[in-house]
């Protein structure tokens, strides 16, 4: 499980509920889309090739977002922006580009300046998209000590660059409630935490409350109406959603993605569900966070793609089916008995593609 677990960038998460009014309990799903029918990924992390990529990408007729993202370790911070760019500009029109960017010198008086200089820079590279992560909030501070929100007015200069120049911002912020909670086998993210202890804030009494974090997320979201904002992870609050949908109803200018929540939105009851994708059915996105963390080494013949192959079919099962499944996947703490959502075709298309292709095309319109 290590060695799967090493070609997947996220891992996690969730059990028992009723199937929608209009299903049946055949094997076989009721909708008419093939397997080849068009697909983007606007969340993953392919920061290398490797040779099992394009077949499986070529086989589920699907492209993908390459994320950057700048994260922090002790010794140094880091991006991976000049892989992605080496895979995007290696295969033309098989990948979107999402650059990154932190508030890690958000003291220096120019701090807003070079950011907005490194993103027209990265726009011009061909980036569509710009992600933050939940450094903020969670680990970035300033020079007094204190934790770098979101909403912090020293950012505010580079929203409005980006609003002005028509990129939408990938948001991931927070982490799910059950990161401020102690470690149990119950938890659907049991497998994350363990391993990544950094982000197991119930660890950290000195990270703010999940509460803190997503009120100035919704801050944020709420004076910016003109940014496009992409919550990644259900908006870290994929455990319920109804705190989504009232986010949704309140800010139209956000959009959802449920990379590596599929255990927490399996666990909960599947008519819920479904009524939420077909109420919100044009702003949700698919999305994954799969990818390779390490490059092909000579002589390497594995085929990790195999992984990714079940994740997707998988995820192909529970949203285009329409019998009782067993959602289980390499990114998930835990096997979930659910129910299949059966989605219409036409929120499938949304779904896997059209809200994606609208969003990663709207720069400079």
């Amino acid at each position: 499980m290590k060695t799967v677990l090493s070609f997947l960038i996220s891992v996690l998460f969730f059990n028992s509920c009723q199937i929608p009014s209009g299903s049946n309990s055949s094997d076989e799903s009721s909708n008419s889309l093939p397997i080849e029918f068009k697909r983007i990924d606007v969340h993953s992390h392919f920061r290398y090739d490797r040779d099992c990529l394009m077949p499986l990408l070529y086989k589920w007729n699907m492209k993908t977002a390459l994320v950057d993202v700048v994260a922090m370790d002790p010794t140094r911070n880091y991006t991976l922006w000049e892989a992605l760019k080496n895979q995007y500009n290696k295969y033309p029109g098989r990948f979107y580009l999402c650059a990154s960017f932190a508030a890690l010198d958000i003291d220096d008086p120019d701090f807003a300046q070079r950011t907005i200089e490194k993103l027209k820079k990265d726009i011009e590279a061909g980036a569509r998209m710009v992600k933050v992560w939940k450094v903020h909030g969670m680990e970035i501070k300033d020079k007094s000590g204190n934790y770098i929100q979101i909403d912090d007015e020293r950012i505010q200069h580079v929203w409005d660059f980006l609003t002005e120049q028509n990129i939408p911002v990938m948001a991931h912020i927070a982490e799910p409630e059950q990161a401020w909670r102690a470690l149990e086998e119950g938890n659907p993210h049991y497998n994350y935490y363990k391993n990544h202890p950094q982000y197991h804030a119930y660890l950290h009494p000195e990270i703010p409350s999940w509460e803190t974090i997503i009120a100035a997320r919704d801050h944020w979201i709420a004076k910016n109406p003109k940014l496009t904002i992409l919550a990644a992870h259900m908006g870290s609050m994929s455990h319920d959603l109804d705190l989504v949908a009232e986010r949704l109803d309140k800010y139209p200018n956000m959009l959802v993605e449920p990379a590596a929540r599929f255990g927490d939105i399996t666990d909960q009851d599947s008519k819920k569900v479904f009524d939420f994708f077909i109420k919100y059915q044009d702003r949700i996105l698919y999305g994954t966070d799969l990818g390779f963390s390490e490059p092909q080494q000579p002589g390497d013949n594995t085929n990790p793609c195999d992984y990714l192959d079940e994740i997707l079919s998988i995820h192909w099962k529970y949203f285009s089916g329409s019998n009782s499944l067993n959602f289980n996947s390499p990114m998930i703490s835990f096997p979930v008995k659910t129910n299949s959502l059966n989605l219409p075709d036409s929120v499938l298309r949304k779904f896997y593609y059209e809200n994606a292709l609208k969003l990663l095309t709207m720069a400079g319109k």
